[in-house]
């Protein structure tokens, strides 16, 4: 029987609890606290100088691009908004120049007529007034010719005295006088001797769309100020752009606009400058041109909103990316380098914007680095 003494049973545990203890203190691993946190890499030092210096291992260097300012051939663009008109030479308000009853519509609203086609009848007792005015005219002419030619022929026979011949004479002036007046009176309202002495027929003067009806047939028109349909030519339609005063030098007579309307988006049309304006509006500062376009596919309809781009005249100039252009307050500046990693912030005056570029007007030369991407992280 193997017994064990209390003396050599405590020294087993006190062996126990030491090997415990050296196993627990093997397999503890260092707190945080007992690293030493790894510095961040300095991203750019402000100099005394003004000037920035990144550092070689800052993750700046691989974002930051810079190239050469280049001097490249621009030209301005100005765009000005507008709106679709008919030339006021090629719309026509037909207006009759008497009164009456419409009796026949010879043309509907959309169709084309051609010059001298029939549009509308009238029937107006005007009209047979007038030719009963020039009737009896003509019957009072031929009756003071007849008389003239008998005192004529009386005087010469020393019949009749001077009086009478002189009288005649006169009498015959007079009714010639009214005779020429009732026929231009019917010239006028464009009927003719043998035309019906009631239905007058207006015709179209000029080649064109009726865009217009006012009138209906069967319908008394009585106010001749009043247009009863209106006609135009739109196979060249105007483009009426609002340019503001300070872009006037960049348009002129013969130049080419590119134009943009709503109701087509993403297509651009070309048209030339027909006319400037020659006053300004002093409530808008704006003055009117007008652009002439081919509208003989009928794209364009009096009354569209559009816009017109006015190119000027190609000039040289210094332009950058509008990234490299930094705001810092009230001024402008870019990041001229100096050398590798080592940057200058330049103030410097922008002019117009061309697509993605910005020209500049002072501040830089051509040849000249500067930062054209993430400059703004040099500018905190």
């Amino acid at each position: 029987m193997n017994t064990t003494t209390p003396n050599t049973l405590g020294a087993c545990c006190a062996l126990a609890v030491a090997l415990s203890c050296s196993a627990l203190a093997g397999c503890a691993r260092p707190t945080a606290a007992a690293t030493p946190p790894a510095e961040s890499p300095v991203q750019a030092r402000h100099l005394d100088d003004g000037s920035i210096a990144v550092d070689k291992m800052s993750p700046l260097r691989q974002r930051l691009q810079v190239a050469a300012v280049l001097e490249q051939d621009i030209a301005t663009q100005t765009d000005a908004p507008g709106s679709i008109e008919a030339m006021p030479e090629k719309l026509v308000k037909i207006t009759p120049p008497l009164a009456g009853r419409i009796t026949r519509l010879q043309r509907a609203l959309g169709d084309s007529v051609k010059a001298g086609e029939p549009l509308f009848t009238l029937d107006s007792a005007e009209l047979s007034a007038a030719y009963a005015d020039d009737s009896k005219a003509r019957s009072a002419l031929l009756q003071a010719r007849q008389e003239l030619e008998r005192q004529k022929t009386l005087f010469e026979a020393e019949i009749a005295a001077r009086k009478e011949y002189e009288s005649a004479q006169a009498a015959f002036a007079q009714a010639n006088s009214d005779a020429q007046a009732s026929a231009d009176k019917l010239a006028q309202y464009g009927a003719s001797a043998r035309a019906s002495r009631r239905d007058y027929v207006l015709r179209s003067p000029i080649a064109g769309t009726v865009i217009a009806m006012d009138g209906a047939q069967g319908g008394y028109w009585n106010d001749i100020n009043a247009p009863v349909m209106t006609v135009a030519d739109l196979s060249t339609v105007w483009l009426s752009a609002n340019v503001a005063e300070k872009d006037l030098a960049q348009v002129a007579v013969g130049q080419t606009a590119r134009i943009s309307v709503d109701a087509w988006p993403g297509k651009h049309f070309e048209g030339k400058v027909a006319y400037v304006g020659a006053v300004l509006d002093a409530e808008t500062r704006t003055v009117k041109v007008r652009v002439a376009i081919d509208n003989r596919a009928g794209t364009f309809k009096p009354g569209m909103f559009a816009h017109a781009g006015f190119a000027g005249a190609s000039r040289c100039a210094i332009v950058v990316p509008a990234s490299a252009v930094l705001q810092s307050g009230l001024s402008t500046r870019v990041m001229v380098e100096r050398s590798p990693l080592l940057f200058t912030p330049r103030t410097v005056e922008v002019g117009a914007s061309h697509g993605g570029q910005v020209e500049i007007l002072a501040g830089l030369k051509a040849g000249e680095r500067i930062v054209v991407k993430e400059g703004v992280l040099l500018n905190d």
